[in-house]
C-alpha cells in the first residue's frame, strides 16, 4: 500500500520487436589510433591537453553495446571505434587511470580509502592490459593478492576489455563466500525467497517461504519487497518471517529482511528490538545518485559500524539506475556500477571494523544483489545485453571481495521473454554467481517483472551441479522434501507438507488431514488475491505444473497489452472537470524507449498549465494529476478510477485540504511530469502545496494496478526547478478493485499526506 522514497520506477511490457533502426544513432567515434598510443596520449594528441569530456566518451566507447550508454552520448559508434577504445585502455598503466579519476566526489575518496595500499602498489606499474593476462592465467590466490589494491575505475575498465568467454573464466575462478557458509563458494548456488505480496498480506509472505522450501530452494535471505513503508507494516512482515525462521531453528542459519529503507528498518529494531536480522539498502554510483535513494555516506557508515551481531548489511545496485535519475555525469553505466561495489566494498570494511571493536571475529555477513535488467530497454533491451550486464557484474563485485548474487530479470517491455530468461541463465551460470531470486514463479506478483522461478533453482541444480548451502540442504532433508541422496520426495513441490511441519513446531494437535485442509483453504485465499502458488511439477521437478504454466502465459500476454494501451478519449473526456495534456513523448514507442521525454509537458501543455496557474492564484494546495503511466488499463477499467477520486475528495475536504476542482489528465506522463506542473502550479506559494499524481503501474502482476504518488513541499522548494523529486514523495501503490481497494488507498493516502503536512 504505502511506499517509502523510491528511485526506480518499474518498466514493464511490451508486444512486438524493437529494433535498433528505430531509434537515432549516435555515439563515440575514433576512427584512427597510432601504433603504441595509450588513452592519454591519444587525448593529448586529439585535444592538446586533458579533456575530461573526451576521457570519458573513450571509456564508454570501450563497452559493448547498451542503450543507455548511447543515450548519454558515450556508446561507440561502431565496432572499428569500440576496438581503438579498447586498444587505448588496454595500453594503459593503472597509475595513470588513478590519478585521473572519471568522476571525484565523496564517494571516490570513501572508494579509495577502502583499497588495500600494498595491493595498490603491486598493481600502480602494470597497463590494464597485464592486468587482463594476470586475471586470466593466474590462479585465485595471486588474483586476490592484487584484486583488493584496485581502484573501481580499474575494475571497470578491465572488463570493458574481456569477451563473454574471459569474464566466465574470471568468474569461474575467483569466490568471496560469505563467512561461516558456502554461500558464494565454487559449485554452490544459494536463493533468495523474494516473498512478496500486492497487499503485505501475511499469508501471501509466509506460504511462499513455505512453498520455496517445498522445493528444496531459499538458503541466503527470506527477503520480501514492501508495498508499504510504514514502521508498522514493516514491522509485521519482518515478524512474519523471523517466526517461520525460529519455528524450524534455523535463525542461525539464514536470515530475514524486509528491504524498506535502511531508516525504516532501523527504526523497526529500535521499537521492536530482535524483531530484524540482515539489513537493506539500495546504492548508487555518485553522492548526487545516492541522495535520490535518500542516503549519504556518513549515514551508511553510521549503519555500518552499528552492524555488530552475524548479520551485517544486504545492497542492492543495477546498471543503468544512476543516469535514468539524470545523474549519470557524463560516464558510462559499467563505470557507475563499479563505484557502486568500491562502496560496498568500503562498508564492509566498516562492518568488519565494527565487529573487531566490539571484541568479535570480523566476519561481516554482507552481500550484493545485482538487479540486472529491472529498469527497461532505455538501458538495453536484449537478452544478449543482459547476459553481458550480469558477467560483467559478477567480475566486478568479485573483484572487489563481494559476495555477488544475481536478479537476471527484465521488465515485460523488453526484447526478453519466459523462455529467453531460461536462456541467459544457461549462459550466465558458469560465472558462478553467489545466488539468484527465488519466486514460486517467474513473475512477480507484486513487482510485475521476470524473474526466477524455484523451480529455475532445480533446472539449474540439474544442469550444472550446483548445490544449496550445506546447513540449509540438511534442513531440507530433515524436512523430508528431499532424500539422503538429495532426490525428490514424494512430498517435494507440496508446500501443505511444509506448512504441516510448521504446526506441528507450533504445538498443534489436530490431525493431519485437518491441519492440511486448513492449509488447503489458506492457499486458495490466497490465489483469489492474484498470488501465484507453486505446486507439483510438471514431467520433470524443474517444470512448472502445466495449468499454471498456462495462467502465467495469460498473465503474460495481459501484461503485454497493458504496455502499449493508451488513455482513449473518450476515457479523458468522462474525467470530470478534466484539463487533458501530453508530454513531449510523441508516440507510445518513444515513451518506453525515451522515458526522458514522458517527463516534460509539450508546450502547449505547459501553457495550459501555467494559465490554470493565474486563474488558481493561491486558492489550492492539492492538485491532482492522472497519468496512463506504464498501464493505462489500470486507469481505465471499470470501478477503479471512478470511487478512488470521489472518495479521494471526500476525504481530502473532511481533512480540511483545498483540492483544486479541475484534475489534469496527462497522455504518455511518467512520475517526474507531475512534479514539472507542481512546479508551475505552486511554485513560490507560501505554505505546503501538494501534487497527488494518480499513475498506471506494474503490468504483469495479474492486476491492473494503479499507484498515487503524495508530494507536498512548500511553494518556495517547487520554486526551484528540479529540486522535487523522488527522495520526498510517498506512495501508495497496487490499486486496484483485485488488490488494494480503490476507496481504502483513497482513505490511506489522505493519511500519509496528513503524516507528511505535519512532518
Amino acid at each position: 500500500m504505502m511506499g517509502a522514497p523510491f528511485a526506480l520506477t518499474l518498466s514493464l511490457t511490451q508486444t512486438r520487436k524493437i529494433t535498433g533502426g528505430e531509434t537515432r544513432v549516435v555515439g563515440v567515434s575514433i576512427p584512427v589510433i597510432q601504433e603504441g598510443e595509450d588513452l592519454f596520449a591519444y587525448i593529448e594528441r586529439v585535444k592538446g591537453a586533458f579533456d575530461p569530456t573526451l576521457y570519458r566518451q573513450v571509456l564508454g566507447a570501450a563497452n559493448e553495446f547498451k542503450e543507455g550508454d548511447q543515450m548519454i552520448g558515450v556508446a561507440a559508434i561502431d565496432d572499428q571505434s569500440r576496438d581503438n577504445a579498447r586498444q587505448l585502455i588496454e595500453r594503459t598503466r593503472i597509475q595513470d587511470l588513478n590519478a585521473h579519476p572519471v568522476f571525484e566526489d565523496e564517494l571516490h575518496q570513501m572508494i579509495v580509502k577502502g583499497q588495500s595500499p600494498e595491493a595498490h602498489d603491486r598493481a600502480a606499474k602494470m597497463t590494464v592490459g597485464e592486468l587482463k593476462q594476470l586475471l586470466l592465467t593466474q590462479k585465485e590466490a595471486a588474483i586476490k593478492a592484487v584484486a583488493p589494491g584496485l581502484s573501481s575505475d580499474v575494475i571497470g575498465c578491465v572488463v570493458k576489455l574481456m569477451s563473454q568467454q574471459e569474464l566466465i573464466a574470471v568468474g569461474a575462478k575467483v569466490f568471496n563466500p560469505l563467512p561461516g557458509s558456502q554461500i558464494g563458494a565454487k559449485g554452490y548456488l544459494g536463493a533468495r525467497i523474494q516473498p512478496n505480496s500486492p497487499t503485505d498480506n501475511p499469508d501471501d509472505i509466509f506460504w511462499q517461504v513455505l512453498d520455496g522450501w517445498s522445493y528444496a530452494v531459499g538458503d541466503v535471505v527470506l527477503g520480501t519487497n514492501p508495498v508499504s513503508s510504514e514502521p508498522e507494516s514493516v514491522r509485521a512482515v519482518e515478524l512474519v518471517l523471523r517466526d517461520l525462521l525460529v519455528t524450524f531453528g534455523v535463525e542461525d542459519v539464514m536470515p530475514h529482511c524486509v528491504l524498506s529503507h535502511i531508516d525504516v528498518q532501523a527504526e523497526v529494531e529500535r521499537q521492536s528490538p530482535g524483531s530484524t536480522a540482515l539489513w537493506f539498502q539500495s546504492i548508487a554510483g555518485s553522492d548526487d545518485a545516492n541522495k535520490t535513494f535518500d542516503i549519504s555516506l556518513k549515514k551508511m557508515r553510521d549503519y555500518a559500524r552499528s552492524r555488530t551481531g552475524k548479520y551485517g548489511l544486504y545492497f542492492e545496485t543495477g546498471q543503468g539506475a544512476d543516469f535514468t535519475n539524470g545523474h549519470s555525469h557524463g560516464f558510462d553505466m559499467v563505470l557507475h556500477e563499479s563505484r557502486k561495489y568500491g562502496f560496498a566494498r568500503a562498508l564492509t570494511h566498516e562492518v568488519a571494523a565494527a565487529q573487531k571493536a566490539a571484541g568479535k571475529t570480523p566476519a561481516p555477513w554482507v552481500h550484493l544483489n545485482d538487479v540486472a535488467g529491472f529498469i527497461g530497454p532505455e538501458v538495453f533491451r536484449t537478452r544478449e545485453q543482459l547476459v553481458r550486464c550480469c558477467l560483467e557484474d559478477i567480475v566486478m563485485g568479485k573483484l572487489h571481495g563481494l559476495t555477488i548474487g544475481l536478479d537476471v530479470c527484465s521488465t515485460l517491455h523488453m526484447d526478453v521473454s519466459l523462455d529467453d530468461l531460461d536462456w541467459c541463465l544457461d549462459q550466465i551460470m558458469p560465472a558462478n554467481p553467489a545466488y539468484l531470486m527465488a519466486l514460486p514463479t517467474k513473475i512477480d506478483p507484486m513487482l510485475g517483472y521476470l524473474t526466477t522461478g524455484f523451480q529455475d533453482h532445480v533446472r539449474i541444480r540439474e544442469k550444472f551441479g550446483t548445490r544449496v548451502n550445506d546447513a540449509m540442504w540438511a534442513f531440507f532433508q530433515k524436512l523430508g522434501v528431499i532424500d539422503a541422496d538429495g532426490k525428490p520426495t514424494k512430498h517435494f513441490g507440496d508446500p501443505t507438507w511444509v506448512y504441516l511441519q510448521y504446526r506441528r513446531k507450533k504445538g498443534d494437535t489436530r490431525s493431519d488431514a485437518a491441519i492440511i485442509k486448513a492449509g488447503r483453504q489458506q492457499l486458495a485465499e490466497i490465489r483469489k488475491r492474484g498470488v501465484f502458488i507453486a505446486e507439483g511439477f510438471g514431467q520433470k521437478p524443474s517444470e512448472l505444473n502445466p495449468a499454471l504454466k498456462i495462467e502465467i502465459d495469460q498473465i503474460y500476454q495481459d501484461a503485454k497489452k497493458s504496455i502499449w494501451a493508451e488513455l482513449s478519449p473518450a476515457f479523458v473526456a468522462g474525467v470530470p472537470s478534466v484539463l487533458p495534456v501530453k508530454t513531449q513523448s510523441n508516440d507510445r514507442l518513444e515513451y518506453i524507449l525515451h522515458p526522458t521525454t514522458g517527463e516534460q509537458l509539450s508546450k502547449e501543455s505547459q501553457t495550459a498549465v501555467q494559465q490554470l496557474r493565474q486563474q488558481h492564484g493561491d486558492k489550492y494546495n492539492v492538485q491532482i494529476v492522472i497519468s496512463d503511466g506504464l498501464n493505462a488499463l489500470s486507469i481505465m477499467d471499470e470501478g477503479q478510477l471512478e470511487p478512488f477520486l470521489k472518495e479521494l475528495r471526500s476525504q481530502l475536504q473532511a481533512a480540511g485540504f483545498r483540492p483544486a476542482e479541475q484534475n489534469i489528465v496527462v497522455r504518455s506522463g511518467r512520475v517526474r511530469a507531475g512534479y514539472r506542473i507542481g512546479e508551475m502550479l505552486f511554485g513560490g506559494l507560501a505554505d505546503n502545496r501538494a501534487i497527488l499524481h494518480i499513475i498506471g503501474e506494474r503490468p504483469g502482476t495479474g492486476h491492473h494496478t494503479f499507484s498515487v504518488y503524495m508530494t507536498s513541499p512548500t511553494g518556495a522548494v517547487w520554486g526551484q526547478a528540479g529540486q522535487v523529486d523522488h527522495n520526498i514523495t510517498r506512495v501508495v501503490s497496487g490499486i486496484a478493485t483485485t488488490a488494494l481497494k480503490p476507496t481504502k488507498a483513497a482513505q490511506d493516502t489522505v493519511r500519509i499526506l496528513q503524516q507528511m503536512n505535519l512532518g
